[in-house]
């Protein structure tokens, strides 16, 4: 890749992070998905100048990564870093046109997520060991994440000042290190108690200290594949046969609320989402899974 070019990904990035506050797992992506465009169309299409580039580049972008077998919300994701990337290309007075202003987004399928139920909540929960530091570590860390519906991300994320068990409330830092308070249930701090009042110790290393509050074997923070790897395992222990996601127990959460009557305002603020219509789309499960039992339990159905 040419300096010049390198350069322009590197202080988009720094863009991202510092102007737009975006978590590191979201700038990732971003970075890999323009690193793969310029790729395409400096050495592939073999353009030599961002000036040079037109719609129909990039189209032809897409179009290889469409033959690629890429789904349409990939390359939604894609088109939105593109269209950003040159946005600031404009305002950095690195090229003198966007050709992105005539692209559209393609049409993506909403798929409602998927959710377990309570019984399978109950399940997955009592799976871990809780003779060994390890499984009461897990334990307070599956209720934690269905008592709040975080993300997993933002779970081991969490440092020992953010969970506050006398007061019953966590803070979580979400995307763009938004704060928000999240009330904790009276199961969820019982095994955060247990857990940080027997097992965390035994889990710590004395050569390095951590603020962390869920450490694993070695007394590092526990990393955000190694949770979701736990998880997996535990499902596949409990005999839970639905295709699993990092976010089940987070969509779990938000389903079981509104199903129960919860205001939508406050799923919203406890989710941390930004926009409304994204937290809307619990209440279609909701009505989904009850038509499904109108349709299993009533006579004339």
């Amino acid at each position: 890749m040419k300096p010049d070019i390198a350069d322009a990904i590197e202080e988009y990035i720094h863009f991202l992070r510092v102007e737009r506050q975006l978590s590191e797992n979201t700038l990732q992506s971003y970075e890999r998905d323009i690193k793969d465009y310029t790729q395409n169309i400096f050495e592939t299409q073999q353009l030599e100048t961002f000036d040079q580039v037109e719609r129909f580049h990039i189209l032809q972008h897409l179009q290889t990564l469409k033959n690629k077998g890429i789904s349409a919300r990939t390359i939604s994701r894609h088109i939105s870093s593109i269209r950003s990337f040159h946005q600031f290309l404009l305002r950095e007075k690195r090229c003198n046109n966007d050709p992105t202003v005539h692209i559209d987004m393609p049409k993506i399928e909403q798929k409602l997520p998927k959710v377990l139920s309570i019984e399978e909540i109950d399940r997955l929960i009592a799976t871990p060991n809780i003779s060994k530091p390890q499984g009461v570590r897990d334990r307070a860390m599956l209720e934690l994440l269905y008592a709040t519906g975080m993300r997993v991300s933002e779970c081991i994320s969490l440092n020992l000042e953010d969970i506050h068990l006398t007061m019953g409330f966590v803070r979580v830092f979400g995307k763009g290190g938004k704060e928000r308070i999240i009330p904790l249930g009276s199961s969820a701090i019982e095994a955060c108690t247990n857990y940080l009042n027997t097992a965390r110790f035994q889990l710590e290393n004395p050569k390095l200290r951590t603020e962390a509050l869920f450490i694993n074997q070695r007394g590092k923070r526990l990393t955000r594949q190694g949770c979701w790897k736990l998880m997996k395992g535990y499902a596949q222990k409990a005999g839970i046969e639905k295709e699993l996601t990092p976010h089940i127990l987070r969509h779990s959460f938000a389903t079981h609320l509104i199903e129960n009557g919860a205001d939508l305002r406050a799923v919203q603020e406890m989710l941390g989402h930004a926009d409304i219509a994204t937290t809307q789309i619990y209440t279609h499960i909701s009505k989904t899974r009850l038509s499904e039992v109108y349709k299993q339990f009533h006579p004339r159905a």
